[in-house]
């Protein structure tokens, strides 16, 4: 999964997160929606907008970009993409920008066109590297820095969200929504991790909740499935009985049976 993909997660799933980041109160992103926008007559998406609620013109719209690459020109496209949007959606709300880099030397530094943007309270540029102490504080804020961790410290880092997640938050659907999450990010940094070191890292209570357990438990289900095809075949029921036993297809059965007698 890319590193935009998960920020497009997190926002759209939190957006609580992202007005942490810029100092906010989290309640903030309950009015709120993020969302991707076209602009249509030169065809292109911007990815990242939080659009206030059509009822409170006196919140701004979020334009927000992650650049986790160095480019010269990101201001021209970051601004140009901005105020063709502006230009085409004639809201009245004003407008804030937000750029989330990895690390400060990835900001091409100010330009001269946009001195007074770039140098102003519109537009807030944030190091996620840099993050500190809020990181620490917030567990929010300290997911996104996990995205931007070393693999030698994601494992770690991971189990203390983790274990905050369980301390502070109550609703068991939101729990759960957070631990997927912090999974999603680790298996991307990690992807060679297996389901015992996950074991390991989340604790077995805390795993049982995620995807990946749940994905793997219905693969070793169907395994055990499978593999009593040929037996329940040798004793004398249909295929058709198997597949309706078992909650299979009747094709199912069929390669079980064939796989089991290629082997043998």
């Amino acid at each position: 999964m890319k590193t935009d993909s998960i920020f497009y997660q997190l926002f759209q799933q939190f957006p609580g997160i992202f007005f942490e980041l810029i100092g906010q109160p989290p309640s903030t992103g309950d009015a709120y929606e993020f969302k991707s926008v076209e602009v249509k007559q030169t065809a292109f998406r911007i990815d990242g907008v939080f659009l206030p609620a059509e009822d409170l013109p006196d919140q701004p719209i979020y334009f927000v970009e992650v650049q986790f690459q160095r480019d010269t020109r990101f201001y021209q496209r970051f601004f140009g993409e901005t105020f063709l949007y502006l230009s085409q959606y004639e809201q009245s709300n004003d407008w804030r920008g937000v750029v989330l880099f990895k690390t400060r030397s990835q900001d091409p530094g100010v330009k001269p066109q946009y001195r007074e943007l770039l140098t102003s309270p519109r537009i807030r540029r944030i190091y996620l590297n840099e993050l500190g102490e809020a990181a620490e504080q917030s567990l929010g804020v300290g997911v996104v820095k996990l995205i931007v961790e070393t693999r030698k410290k994601a494992i770690d880092t991971a189990r203390q969200l983790l274990n905050k997640a369980g301390q502070e938050i109550a609703d068991a659907t939101l729990r759960k929504q957070i631990i997927e999450l912090i999974e999603t990010i680790v298996l991307y940094k990690l992807p060679k991790m297996t389901r015992q070191e996950l074991e390991a890292m989340f604790g077995f209570s805390e795993l049982k909740q995620t995807r990946i357990y749940q994905e793997a438990v219905e693969e070793g289900e169907m395994k055990a499935k499978l593999e009593s095809v040929p037996r329940l075949l040798a004793m004398g029921l249909t295929v058709e009985q198997v597949a309706h036993g078992l909650g299979l297809t009747e094709e199912q059965v069929r390669q079980a049976f064939s796989s089991e007698q290629t082997s043998d």
